[in-house]
């Protein structure tokens, strides 16, 4: 891990807030049905290298587990989703919304687009898959690049 962390963040209330010290993937948008039920939307996130985050605020952290694969972590005080794990992945993807700024993230494409609920429209200049990106979206941003 570097010195500087490379990344900050944390949920509404500060309760929970992590840092993270290597690169970070840009932003996925996902929009498939247990995205939009857990937020009221579809989720954006980041991801890193479960190495390199660091996070405070651990016990009020509350996982859900989401599914067979992944769980979701969020604030127990304020309710704030943060993270996003698969069981067996070395990464852990970080709610972009909890970043603080400036974040250098920059939206990479959208995923489970076909599940994309009816109320919203997806902007056509970004890449967008029917399911899964199958890795394609992974664009990583070294530490100190803006």
């Amino acid at each position: 891990m570097v010195d500087q962390p490379h990344a900050t963040g944390r949920c509404l209330c500060g309760a929970v807030r992590f840092s993270v010290g290597g690169p970070l993937r840009e932003i996925v948008a996902c929009h498939c049905k247990q995205c939009r039920n857990q937020t009221g939307s579809f989720v954006m996130a980041s991801a890193a290298s479960v190495d390199d985050v660091t996070i405070q605020g651990e016990q009020d952290i509350t996982w859900y587990c989401a599914s067979e694969d992944a769980e979701r972590g969020f604030c127990s005080k304020c309710g704030s989703l943060m993270f996003w794990r698969r069981f067996d992945s070395p990464y852990i993807s970080l709610m972009a919304g909890s970043f603080d700024e400036p974040s250098v993230l920059r939206t990479a494409g959208h995923i489970f687009c076909a599940d994309k609920g009816d109320y919203y429209e997806i902007d056509q200049a970004v890449r967008q898959f029917a399911q899964g990106d199958k890795g394609e979206l992974a664009i990583w941003i070294e530490p100190g690049v803006q």
